[in-house]
């Protein structure tokens, strides 16, 4: 990639010019594939090639795991009826429908509770929140991993996390025992030339990159401008020009806005978790 493809890239992901420090950095392929990073949410109705299903789940456990644990496991998702009922769950988004692959992952402690009982030995620990935790965030881990697959082999993707509006459906769908928890989808397949993505900016490093201790103060007019570099692109892709504090804000303005998801701390009680 020469200079002035990598000053694009950093650009694009930001909204503005980068950082000379930024900018005169280290650099190579992995990275520069990281930062063309892009939600695809338009794909071609293609199958995928055998497998590539079996790859991506290779490169997702390839991830770290706390203690090695293992706590996630996966659905892969591929009848239309089944990603109908899916995208019922995330509110309609056709992608859902549309993408040859929909990619359920889970927090899973019922394997761990299985060996348990299996082998006579108490598994206590599992009805502790931290364990709850641990199982989320190795599932998140384990589905960058298949992203950054994905996207080196020319596909795209988008996270549904819209599958937590109702988590009880989805379980019962996808035939999940108690202490497994869908902590979001990832809808998989060949981006739709005719409906491009593009590159979505993030907030500046000023805002999120703190040095030896956090910093509550915002940076003087970093998210307003991060604001304008939203609305731009919003703009780009048709979308309302809304840019990126309100709509946060309006997304945690409260129960009401989190569509049915202000319901999990019961909903994990009834399938099982103990989150003592």
């Amino acid at each position: 990639m020469s200079g002035t493809e990598r000053l694009d890239a950093l650009r694009a992901r930001y909204g503005a010019s980068p950082d000379p420090a930024l900018a005169d950095g280290p650099w190579n392929d992995v990275i520069a594939g990281l930062l063309a990073h892009r939600t695809v949410r338009a794909f071609r109705p293609d199958p995928l090639p055998p497998g590539i299903l079996e790859t991506l789940v290779a490169a997702a456990q390839s991830a770290p795991s706390s203690s090695n644990l293992q706590t996630w496991s996966v659905v892969a998702v591929e009848d239309p009826e089944a990603k109908r009922r899916l995208s019922e769950v995330a509110r309609g988004q056709r992608h859902v429908v549309e993408a040859p692959l929909v990619l359920v992952w889970l927090a899973d402690l019922s394997r761990l509770g299985a060996i348990g009982r299996e082998r006579d030995r108490p598994t206590d620990g599992l009805a502790y929140l931290e364990m709850l935790t641990v199982g989320v965030v190795d599932a998140a881990l384990a589905a960058q991993n298949a992203t950054v697959a994905l996207e080196s082999l020319g596909l795209g993707s988008v996270y549904i996390g819209a599958l937590r509006n109702d988590p009880e459906a989805v379980a019962e769908l996808l035939g999940l025992p108690p202490n497994v928890l869908a902590v979001f989808g990832l809808c998989v397949g060949w981006p739709d030339p005719e409906r491009p993505a593009a590159v979505k900016p993030r907030l500046g490093q000023e805002v999120v990159l703190h040095r030896g201790r956090y910093d509550p103060a915002l940076a003087a007019g970093a998210i307003a401008a991060y604001d304008a570099a939203m609305a731009e692109f919003q703009a780009g892709q048709r979308m309302p020009e809304v840019g990126w504090s309100g709509a946060a804000l309006e997304r945690v303005r409260g129960p009401e806005s989190l569509s049915g998801r202000d319901r999990l701390r019961g909903i994990l009680e009834r399938r099982g978790f103990g989150l003592k």
